[in-house]
């Protein structure tokens, strides 16, 4: 498969699709996918129990690029601090009072196999 936007687009839909699946056996609540806004976007929000959880989802189908780990830059993690404050001001919910975390997914998809590692906190809102 040749590495163009559009391959690029279906093999992270395919990933966040197996990033849902994931969460919902675990007993998380779907709560959107894609949230969009301008310069940044968050992959899965989620709920497990009352807490939101905000996933980053990064697949990769070899490791010609590396791991999908090493795929989030800092300017990256900036969008999703800028995302994340706007989803929950849209809500009228404040970062400093309402409980989140920021997780990451990272699939590496082989075939029809794949690997999932499910990252807790991977990122502290301050840090960014």
């Amino acid at each position: 498969m040749k590495n163009n936007p559009q391959n690029h687009r279906q093999i992270g839909d395919i990933g966040e699709n197996q990033a849902v699946e994931f969460l919902e056996k675990l007993g998380y609540r779907i709560l959107q996918q894609n949230f969009c806004i301008r310069g940044g976007e968050i992959d899965i929000i989620a709920k497990d129990g009352e807490i939101f959880i905000f996933v980053e989802v990064k697949t990769r189908n070899n490791q010609s690029f590396g791991i999908p780990e090493e795929s989030i830059s800092p300017q990256k993690l900036k969008f999703i601090q800028r995302s994340i404050s706007l989803y929950l001001k849209q809500r009228h919910l404040s970062e400093f009072d309402t409980d989140f975390r920021i997780d990451l997914i990272a699939i590496e998809s082989m075939k029809e196999l794949s690997e999932i590692r499910h990252y807790k906190n991977a990122f502290v809102f301050d840090d960014f």
